[in-house]
């Protein structure tokens, strides 16, 4: 068993969002005794309340305790739910709900309602490093990923098996089936070509051409991956006095595995100094980070800077009015002359702190920079 980081709240509603297999299930079964679990996951269930919700209200009274916890699995598979789920908070049975999803996209266009003011909104993410404790290994970590079930699979080649099939049946076939996108071939090659785009600056112009379909259709379906919580948009740095910056957006994956069976390398290791191997370590720092602040429950902006003649610091983080900026190298002693980009940014901006975040085995300072091991990195997070 691995602790999770998340705390489920039990004295209040609350939304728990995640892509699928991150382990949502798991955590509230661990944690909490509901007194009502309905996983609408099951064709039997979703059928039932998609026909009536308002069995819902009737199933809660029949509990007859007031302040009863409901689980509600994937609820965006049934978004009319939520208005008998608001009806029930504001009875006299005042349940507590726990409502698990692994997409806001319906949620959000369906016009769901999403109980604003009454149910808090959680995040949970595949394993940290922290979770992992003795079990986590960076070179694994950057090749598979840390979904709980590829993390506890021992063999390398089941690990491969088991992405191989998350992209094919999850990111294939059941976005295509819930109609997120009506053209199956069209957005089977884009998935195969967003793997090779993570970390990326994103051209929509471009990708159109090599697909076939416009610039906005592009657009969108990196939309419904943002929606399906399977990656997320990473801005360029809006607050600075330089006039020509880059406006196109990065898009990184929620998971490295995902990416690497994406672009169907999961078999050759990552070898250390190799353009892959560092790709792979800013896109886990870059996820690592996102991941902590969510639970510890920062308020913080990410986002990247990059001019038009190409300089360029990984990630700006503002925390407050705190602004960092992070310079991310896998290497164990990065040189100066590779911190260009974070050198011309200090020159502009105010910035609290600077970081090389790089695998050194102790932190120590040139120029106005930190050369900061990662794990001490995120331990300041």
């Amino acid at each position: 068993m691995i602790p999770r980081t998340l705390k489920i709240p039990l004295n209040q509603s609350a939304f728990l969002l995640g892509p699928r297999q991150v382990g949502k299930t798991h955590l509230i079964q661990e944690k909490t005794r509901p007194d009502l679990f309905i996983d609408l996951l099951l064709y039997e269930n979703f059928s039932r309340y998609s026909r009536n919700p308002d069995i819902l209200q009737r199933e809660v009274q029949a509990l007859n305790r007031a302040g009863p916890l409901v689980v509600i699995d994937e609820v965006q598979r049934c978004p009319e739910i939520l208005n008998v789920v608001q009806s029930i908070m504001e009875s006299r049975e005042a349940a507590r709900f726990l409502l698990t999803g692994s997409s806001a996209r319906k949620l959000k266009r369906g016009g769901a309602n999403l109980l604003a003011g009454r149910a808090v909104t959680l995040r949970l993410h595949p394993l940290t490093h922290e979770e992992l404790g003795d079990l986590f290994s960076l070179e694994s970590v950057l090749r598979f990923g840390s979904l709980p079930r590829i993390i506890l699979e021992p063999d390398y080649s089941s690990r491969i098996r088991l992405l191989r099939s998350y992209v094919e049946t999850y990111l294939r076939e059941e976005i295509q089936q819930e109609a997120l996108t009506r053209n199956a071939p069209a957005f089977s090659h884009f998935l195969d070509l967003a793997g090779f785009e993570n970390g990326r600056l994103l051209h929509f112009s471009g990708l159109s051409r090599e697909l076939g379909i416009d610039a906005k259709t592009v657009r969108s379906y990196f939309q419904i991956l943002e929606d399906t919580l399977i990656g997320f948009f990473l801005e360029p740095y809006a607050r600075s006095p330089r006039a020509k910056l880059v406006k196109h957006p990065k898009f990184f994956f929620f998971d490295g595995g995902v990416v690497s069976a994406l672009r169907r390398s999961l078999e050759p290791e990552l070898i250390e100094g190799t353009p892959p191997f560092g790709a792979a370590f800013e896109h886990w720092v870059i996820l690592e980070t996102r991941r902590l602040l969510d639970y510890r429950e920062r308020e913080y902006r990410l986002s990247f800077f990059r001019t038009g003649d190409g300089t360029e610091v990984d990630l700006i983080i503002e925390i407050g009015q705190e602004v960092w900026a992070i310079e991310i190298k896998s290497g164990t002693a990065p040189s100066s002359r590779e911190l260009h980009g974070l050198r011309s940014f200090l020159n502009d901006h105010h910035v609290a702190r600077a970081f090389c975040v790089c695998r050194a085995p102790r932190p120590y300072a040139n120029g106005g920079i930190e050369f900061i091991p990662w794990r001490e990195f995120l331990r300041l997070l």
